[in-house]
């Protein structure tokens, strides 16, 4: 196959601004830049790439522009467990973990767990559920309600999980900075172990074990896992412990957790973490126990939603993973754990049912609260430009939609972007980041400086509350925050581009060679392309929102079927429905497309800019 990503003719000046095509605002306002600029080094890593590991030419361009080199390549290419799985004894707490809940399975203790409302959270819990039943030990689950009782643990619900007979107790996906509640918790006789992945504070609760890799005392190297990655090392290390006291050789089964990985994969793709290294190979194998469908609540999930063809982390992340997290922000908050975790068909296709209502719902009240919060956003940029982050806020603003609202205004302006719903003069507020800005350290960083309530999260994603008083010297202490972070530049909108083809290269072969850089995410995107001097034939809107096309190419004649999601009601939609005879450049993923047992190329559309635009080829 020909290497479609040395074909981009451009100007010097083109090549030396880094932009694809002297794009420097598409119709939706953002600059296209190039992945990494092609250079004689990089064309000839890619070279060596292809060489030594027999990989299209076009595999190894986009490989080289990731950063991935001759060494890495094997475990990219091919991730396993096997090659990539580290000894759990690394973490901080993790042997003393281990060995208290291998006791605790022996002695035949109750445990009660408590985990977070999002997927990554209902995973986890679900994951340790399956596992403890597995060795036939009850597990007693408590998700907190979002609004009335917030994030992370708090002393009634561990009460309540104690009154129900738990005399162990886990939280998954949180607990790291609940300083004041574990160790009043740990006062009434809790025995208390922390799963968690997210920042921490210098001091740590005074509890029987935490297990974080994001501690600052850990070297484990994994700071990079979810909490249902980091659920999967601990039980690999209760497993061990077991094996080893000769539990397994009493006539009992040793659980397969391998047949299990389809929670780890929706978990750790949903909570945005890495696609890379040990989290890769959970992705990976993962997807191939969900192709299997052992899992009744997913398949539920997934029949529910319309996913017929072969899963990849596209599905996870964009359609599995939304109805999840729906029963979290609008509906029974463990409703997702509960789904996941049940072997009944009758209870899990009802949940399955709730969810995918529950997700129209939250769609619902997301685009109410996103047109304000858009209005707030395109105001906050005109006033102060320079400004790093973009904060918006507003009252009576549902809980359950604020991170998808700072997710949207995050792609609308290239910054890290926070949504803040007020009730009264406290708000809760959820952000999200661009890469190479660290988020969570910020939000942690305002919290020990007094200016929240409660605050925590990681790299790509944070939470807060705070008192209404306090948001101007917030706004102003994050700005300064993240300026320094950022050596005082400003993020800029933008999207990268990994290569410029004629639409007639859009084809089943290209897309399916692209797969061998599957699974997709963050530190590892879903190939972007440029389709340049192509013509949009026949839009229409499809499905309420996404505008469905052809694209003509103006030099072959040839046509590839697109769809641009969510987008009618923006400028993109409307320049694509306002389809004209002239040309222009396209920007999107090329994917496969099954229908009825049959595969086509099809291409996602993201972005689009007028040829006169940038420079013309």
């Amino acid at each position: 196959m020909t290497n479609v990503l040395s074909a981009d003719p451009r100007t010097e000046d083109e090549a030396a601004s880094g932009l694809v095509l002297g794009v420097e605002r598409s119709v939706a306002g953002r600059r296209w830049l190039w992945r990494r600029q092609p250079t004689v080094t990089s064309e000839r890593e890619a070279l060596a790439l292809s060489q030594r590991h027999d990989v299209p030419g076009v595999v190894a361009s986009m490989m080289a522009a990731r950063g991935i080199g001759l060494e890495e390549a094997e475990s990219f290419l091919n991730p396993t467990l096997r090659a990539l799985m580290p000894d759990p004894s690394r973490l901080i707490d993790m042997d003393k973990a281990a060995a208290r809940l291998a006791e605790a399975v022996r002695r035949g203790e109750r445990i009660g767990i408590l985990g977070d409302y999002d997927v990554d959270g209902a995973t986890s819990t679900a994951l340790l559920k399956r596992y403890f039943s597995a060795v036939g030990i009850e597990a007693d689950i408590h998700i907190p309600d979002r609004i009335e009782e917030g994030y992370g643990p708090n002393l009634p619900a561990l009460q309540g999980l104690k009154s129900r007979g738990a005399g162990l107790f886990l939280t998954v996906d949180c607990g790291s900075t609940a300083i004041e509640v574990l160790e009043a918790a740990a006062g009434e006789g809790m025995e208390i172990i922390v799963l968690d992945h997210h920042e921490v504070e210098a001091a740590l609760p005074r509890v029987f074990a935490i297990v974080n890799p994001n501690r600052h005392d850990d070297t484990s190297g994994l700071r990079s896992l979810c909490a249902v990655g980091v659920s999967f090392l601990t039980l690999v290390a209760v497993n061990r412990c077991l094996r080893q006291a000769g539990f397994f050789a009493e006539g009992r089964s040793e659980p397969n957790l391998m047949g299990w990985l389809d929670l780890v994969a929706l978990g750790t793709v949903c909570d945005v973490v890495p696609l890379l290294g040990l989290n890769r190979a959970l992705v990976s194998q993962g997807l191939r126990v969900i192709a299997g469908r052992g899992n009744p609540g997913m398949a539920a999930l997934a029949d529910v939603a319309g996913v017929s063809e072969k899963p990849g982390a596209y599905h996870l992340g964009f359609i599995l993973g939304p109805r999840v997290n729906a029963g979290g922000r609008v509906g029974r908050a463990a409703s997702g754990s509960r789904l996941l975790s049940s072997d009944d068909p009758v209870e899990v296709r009802a949940l399955a049912a709730e969810l995918d209502a529950l997700n129209g719902q939250r769609k619902e009240i997301e685009q109410a609260v996103l047109a304000e919060a858009r209005e707030q956003a395109e105001a906050a940029e005109t006033a102060a430009p320079d400004v790093p982050l973009v904060i918006v806020s507003g009252e009576a603003w549902h809980p359950g939609v604020i991170g998808i609202v700072a997710s949207r205004i995050k792609d609308q302006s290239g910054k890290p972007s926070l949504a803040i719903a007020f009730d009264g003069e406290t708000g809760k507020g959820s952000g999200r980041s661009v890469p190479g800005v660290d988020l969570g350290s910020a939000i942690l960083a305002a919290r020990q400086a007094g200016l929240l309530i409660a605050g925590g999260g990681h790299a790509m994603a944070a939470g807060l509350t705070v008192e209404r008083s306090q948001l101007p010297a917030l706004t102003v202490f994050l700005a300064e925050h993240l300026s320094r972070q950022l050596s005082g530049t400003v993020p800029q909108p933008g999207i990268e581009i990994d290569g410029v083809i004629g639409a007639q290269a859009a084809t089943i072969d290209l897309a399916n060679t692209l797969q061998r850089l599957a699974p997709f995410g963050t530190a590892n995107s879903e190939p972007r392309f440029v389709l340049s001097n192509a013509r949009i034939v026949a839009p229409a809107i499809v499905g309420g929102s996404h505008v469905r096309c052809m694209i003509a190419d103006t030099a072959s004649g040839g046509r590839l079927k697109a769809i641009a999601f969510r987008c009618a009601d923006s400028d993109l939609g409307a320049r694509l429905l306002g389809a004209s005879s002239a040309p222009v450049h396209i920007a999107g993923h090329l994917r496969l497309d099954s229908w009825n047992g049959r595969e086509s190329a099809q291409f996602v559309i993201e972005d689009v800019a007028e040829v006169w635009a940038g420079s013309t080829l």
